[in-house]
């Protein structure tokens, strides 16, 4: 029986806001907040992967599961990929790459996409939300995710494109992508063995490198929207939430 792994990719160097995966809520660090969550979906060991004696020793202080990386990665997929390689079993059938900040992420999605990506056989998963407000269309803090027909929450499709801005005129099927990605071993390193694709260099997203080389990149819907914290603006805004759930 195969197992899944959750690997958080974490480092201190952050152009808008700075130490961010230090920056506490409700007394709690960032980094320790994903991580929780992590264990909390109850599928499979949690590790958190940084280059940062900081974020390793924060890590272990809070009884996880820290592995040091190299400091020079490009992207965070090929740090989980190095901490992968460093766990070194086997039996790993699928790993979840899990952005650490989103310290408001629902266990439960987690658990979702690794039950989708187990029955479905899909080789890269990912998830989305819905659009409340239309001003989050032209919001570049946002990547968004098109798929090729509407999803619902019990469906699992393939994604048509990723995209900050565009010309919007048709808005069918757009959705608020989340910084969660699950691979096949065998997918995630080929997937970091590929040369960077124009769009992934022009747009800044590297799941474009996947789409642009005839991997396809499955996604489902989730109701709730873990906030990914980029700027102090966006610190405060999942401050306050978080503060309102205590």
């Amino acid at each position: 029986m195969g197992k899944s792994v959750i690997i958080i990719p974490s480092r201190l160097e952050a152009k808008r806001l700075p130490n961010k995966p230090l920056l506490e809520i409700n007394n709690i660090p960032i980094i320790v907040h994903v991580m929780n969550r992590a264990k909390e979906s109850n599928i499979g060991e949690v590790f958190v992967a940084t280059p940062d004696e900081e974020i390793f020793n924060l890590v272990k202080k809070n009884s996880g599961n820290p592995i040091l990386t190299k400091n020079d990665h490009s992207t965070g997929t090929d740090r989980v990929f190095e901490a992968y390689e460093k766990i070194n079993d086997k039996e790993i059938d699928l790993v979840i790459n899990l952005q650490g900040d989103m310290p408001n992420v629902e266990p439960n999605n987690i658990s979702k996409l690794n039950e989708l990506m187990k029955k479905t056989d899909s080789k890269i998963g990912t998830l989305a939300s819905k659009i409340s407000k239309q001003d989050e269309l032209k919001d570049k803090n946002i990547v968004k995710v098109r798929t090729k027909k509407s999803l619902n929450i019990g469906n699992f499709l393939e994604a048509e494109d990723f995209f900050r801005t565009e010309n919007l005129k048709n808005n069918r099927n757009i959705y608020h992508h989340l910084g969660i990605y699950a691979f096949q071993p065998s997918i995630l390193e080929k997937f970091i063995n590929l040369k960077r694709s124009k769009n992934e260099i022009e747009r800044n997203l590297e799941q474009l490198r996947a789409l642009d080389s005839g991997i396809k990149v499955d996604v489902a819907l989730t109701l709730s929207l873990p906030l990914s914290v980029d700027t102090q603006e966006d610190l405060e805004k999942v401050r306050l939430l978080m503060n309102l759930k205590k």
